[in-house]
């Protein structure tokens, strides 16, 4: 399942748990730009829960949205990552040391209060 919400004008909410097929991400990544299209200094919540790696389509799906993908970084600053695996955990601060102006930090999926906090001012 993936699931986008946005409940404040400049933060976008992700949902991502067990594995997601074609249909579910494309349609996932449609809302992810639909909602993010007005977001400015945005603020990012990603859950991940039960993850399991995509299938060939869904990747397939991704791949062919990437280059507006890729155009979302600059409408956000920092994006909490809270996750229930150590090893996406430390993923997504690798990837957010290698972009330049978006902060990531991750947190264990018992730590949502300090991630909220983290988000809003930038401390946990």
């Amino acid at each position: 399942m993936l699931t986008i919400t946005k409940p404040e004008e400049n933060r976008v909410d992700i949902d991502l748990s067990g594995k997601i097929s074609s249909d579910e991400m494309a349609q996932g990544l449609d809302d992810l730009l639909e909602q993010s299209q007005d977001v400015n200094n945005g603020k990012m919540l990603y859950t991940i829960t039960s993850f399991a790696f995509p299938d060939l389509g869904a990747i397939a799906a991704e791949m062919a949205r990437l280059p507006k993908l890729f155009g979302l970084l600059g409408r956000f600053d920092r994006c909490a990552v809270l996750s229930d695996t150590s090893w996406l955990r430390t993923a997504a601060e690798v990837e957010g040391a290698l972009i330049p102006g978006f902060d990531i930090k991750a947190f264990d999926l018992t730590e949502r209060d300090e991630a909220e906090a983290w988000l809003k001012t930038g401390a946990a």
